[in-house]
Parts: C-alpha cells; sequence; structure tokens
C-alpha cells in the first residue's frame, strides 16, 4: 500500500474530523486512540478497531498485525499527516479509531459512583480509572459533563473506558435508578467524614465540579454528604484526589469487612 502523504486523502480527513468534534464522534459511535499502551489495551479489552493511521517507520508490527486480525482498515501515513492529526505533543506513531464500547449496563448495583458536572478532562479520566480500580459496578455521568471520548479524558482514563460500565443521564434518570440505594456526596464541608460512614450497604456517590462542588440536583437526591479531612493550610482537594480516597475507603470496608465505630 502506498504511504499517504496528503492531508487531503479522504480518509485522513475523516479521522481528523473525529478527532476535533465530539458530534461527529458521537453520531458516528467512533473514539480515537493514540500510542501502543492504550491500544493493546482496547484490544485486550474486546475493543472493535475500525481504522488505523501509523507510521511505517515506527510502527510496533506486531501490533499491526493483531489490527490486521480484527479486520482493521490500515493506513500507512507520514510523520507530518500523523502529526496534524494526533493530539499529543509529540505523535507516538500510530492512531486507531474504535467503535465506542457499550457495556451492558448492570441490572443490580451496590457501588455506584455519579459525577456531576465535571468538566476537567483529566479529572474526568482520572475519576473514572479510580472507580474501575475500586471495583465500582458503574458509572454515571450527570449533565454538564466534559465529552468522556475527547483524547484528554481517553488518555488520562487509561483503557477504562473499556472495562468500566458508564452512561449519561438525566437527574430524572439517575434519581430513578439510585432508588435503592443510599446517596453520599462528596463536600467540603460534609456531614460525616469519609471513614465514618458504613459503606457496607449499597451506596452511591456524587462528586462534584471542580469549582463549584456538588450541584442542587445532587443534593437533592443526597441521603448525606461526605468530606474528607484537611490539614489546615490545604485549600481544597483536587476532585479527583478526592473521590480516590472516598472510594478506596469504601473498598478497604469491602475486603476486610470492618465497620466503622458506632456501626
Amino acid at each position: 500500500m502506498n504511504l499517504i502523504t496528503s492531508n487531503q486523502n479522504k480518509r485522513v480527513k475523516y479521522v481528523k474530523s473525529l478527532q476535533a468534534k465530539g458530534r461527529l464522534r458521537r453520531s458516528e459511535k467512533k473514539l480515537i486512540l493514540e500510542g501502543d499502551r492504550l491500544i493493546r489495551d482496547a484490544l485486550n479489552s474486546r475493543g472493535r478497531p475500525d481504522l488505523a493511521l501509523y507510521t511505517p517507520e515506527s510502527a510496533d508490527y506486531e501490533l499491526i498485525a493483531a489490527l490486521q486480525n480484527r479486520n482493521c482498515e490500515l493506513l500507512p501515513v507520514s510523520q507530518g499527516v500523523l502529526s496534524q492529526i494526533s493530539d499529543t505533543k509529540r505523535s507516538p506513531g500510530i492512531l486507531v479509531v474504535f467503535q465506542i464500547p457499550k457495556p451492558p449496563l448492570p441490572v443490580q448495583v451496590e457501588r455506584v459512583l455519579i459525577l456531576d458536572a465535571v468538566r476537567e478532562p483529566g479529572n474526568m479520566g482520572t475519576i473514572l480509572r479510580s472507580a474501575a480500580a475500586a471495583g465500582l459496578d458503574l458509572a454515571i455521568l450527570a449533565p454538564g459533563c466534559v465529552d468522556p471520548y475527547s483524547s484528554k479524558v481517553l488518555r488520562a482514563g487509561m483503557g477504562v473506558h473499556f472495562r468500566l460500565p458508564f452512561a449519561e443521564a438525566t437527574w430524572q434518570e439517575i434519581r430513578a435508578y439510585c432508588a435503592g440505594l443510599t446517596v453520599y456526596s462528596a463536600d467540603a464541608g460534609g456531614e460525616a467524614i469519609y471513614t465514618e460512614v458504613d459503606w457496607g450497604p449499597p451506596w452511591a456517590l456524587v462528586v462534584g465540579n471542580e469549582a463549584q462542588g456538588v450541584s442542587s440536583d445532587a443534593r437533592r437526591i443526597s441521603w448525606s454528604s461526605v468530606s474528607v479531612p484537611m490539614s489546615h493550610e490545604a485549600e481544597s482537594l483536587n476532585v479527583a484526589s478526592a473521590a480516590t480516597v472516598i472510594l478506596f475507603e469504601a473498598k478497604r470496608q469491602r475486603m476486610t469487612g470492618a465497620c466503622p465505630p458506632g456501626h
């Protein structure tokens, strides 16, 4: 196959549009992964690749063969072409268009994370990654969240999109889905310290916007609020860090069977 050196190539223009336009990604039900590690992880998680653009001089041909075995269309391109499409400062040498994974949502859940207008891509990717590592059943993206399929979220998530079921939903849908759960909201001035909560019974945790915290919609469905104590010198805790701390306390209690004093 001839090397593609023009940005005007039809397939190249299509991938460039996918990279730049969230609305197109959603209508086409496609996302873009860059770099050997993310692509391998997606393949190992049964991701379905459609189209790969790669530079022959830096390609890992075992990975190319794995993509070919999945009936992925392969296009060798120049470094200049790939650099024009890549969302990273230094192109990793391969970029693959995958179908957006849609794992079935669990019917019964015991551990749910709700992201409330989380707009910073790195935070969203990190939060989803922590949720998967902590063994959650589901993540729900409430209105106002950043596009979960943007390149920055995908990089921060490190393949979590193919491992953790998550859905975008309205607050009305979220209320109905969480009807059998105790709902907590993470808040710097929370009513209970996160280690004092009994995370044994089925629960949902809401984490909010980086600047404004949880919304009034989230407060209306929450039974209580929880906080992570900080040193007086610290003004605030990053939402991804706070979510990770709380989720792993819940995991610790589940693994050890320990309950907080008074429970």
